[in-house]
């Protein structure tokens, strides 16, 4: 399938919306969702796999909620992390505590049968993910034969399949991202590095967005920038990627923010990294201030995707 080629929006290039949310606007965002965020439990309930990039302390399915009632936020995509491997009964089990309000992301084995995808996609999980650049994994033929498998796999469940990779590995898969009959999700602006602005990687994925052959998550900008608090080298390739397909855009916390430190012992706890969640999505609604934009990557988006 051949991909058109936007490229920068005028957003990107400074003529901002100056639109401001009234208390009516704000009301519609009733249903906002954070796409992307983790619950870790007890060691001694939810042990970690030995083969982990790092170990994190505990979070809660009582601190999520706490952290959502403070920035207004009242839907969730709870996201298996890697330090579980195929072990999803930790996510499973806030998924259940937290109800309707909540669907989730799980990482199986290719193995798995189809009843128990069955099972998990009655109690509300929506995806699979691969997680790639965690595992330090950027080859582009294995990337492309796990998404033909997975995508063989989940088919059946109108599923999507979520993908945390380098923007290099995203721009090697263009065609097979393409020619795909599920829809793909790519998390934390496709693991750009900010810094080096509207590269060929970015400027495939933009292609892909615009072609709706994908969703972004315009999460977690801390990952891919290191101007923090504002993010301000993050703020062109959001408003491009927005600019050209804001029905494809959600919208996550990543919370709550681990992290790795090379040469740390994996065993060893890694503190979470200090992150201002109210202030993040603040910055992201100044990336964009129209209304009905925000509350489609805020709301209708999510709710579409995950079938809320």
């Amino acid at each position: 399938m051949r991909i058109t080629r936007r490229g920068l929006g005028p957003l990107a290039l400074g003529a901002a919306a100056s639109v401001a949310m009234s208390e009516s606007d704000a009301a519609e965002l009733t249903g906002a969702t954070d796409c992307h965020v983790h619950i870790i439990g007890p060691q001694s309930k939810y042990p970690m796999v030995e083969k982990r990039a790092y170990t994190p302390p505990e979070a809660s399915v009582a601190q999520l909620k706490a952290m959502h009632a403070r920035i207004g936020i009242s839907r969730t995509v709870l996201v298996q992390p890697s330090f579980y491997g195929f072990d999803n009964s930790c996510m499973m089990d806030a998924l259940a505590e937290l109800g309707n309000s909540a669907r989730a992301v799980a990482v199986v084995p290719l193995t798995i049968s189809d009843a128990a995808l069955r099972d998990m996609d009655a109690k509300g999980v929506r995806g699979v993910r691969l997680n790639l650049e965690t595992g330090g994994n950027r080859d582009p033929k294995a990337a492309r034969e796990m998404l033909a498998a997975y995508e063989k796999k989940i088919a059946p469940l109108n599923w999507h399949i979520q993908v945390y990779t380098n923007i290099a590995v995203i721009q090697q898969l263009v065609t097979t991202i393409a020619d795909m009959k599920v829809p793909l999700v790519v998390d934390h602006y496709g693991g750009a590095n900010a810094a080096e602005g509207y590269t060929h990687g970015m400027a495939a994925l933009v292609d892909l967005v615009h072609a709706r052959k994908a969703y972004v998550k315009l999460s977690a900008p801390y990952r891919v920038s290191k101007a923090a608090p504002d993010y301000k080298d993050v703020k062109p390739l959001a408003q491009t990627l927005i600019y050209n397909a804001r029905d494809r855009m959600l919208w996550g916390s990543d919370w709550p923010h681990t992290a790795t430190i090379p040469g740390k012992p994996v065993t060893e706890v890694t503190p979470f990294q200090k992150v201002d969640d109210a202030g993040v999505l603040n910055t992201f609604k100044s990336w964009y201030t129209d209304p009905p934009t925000q509350k489609m990557i805020l709301v209708d988006n999510a709710a579409k995707l995950y079938r809320f």
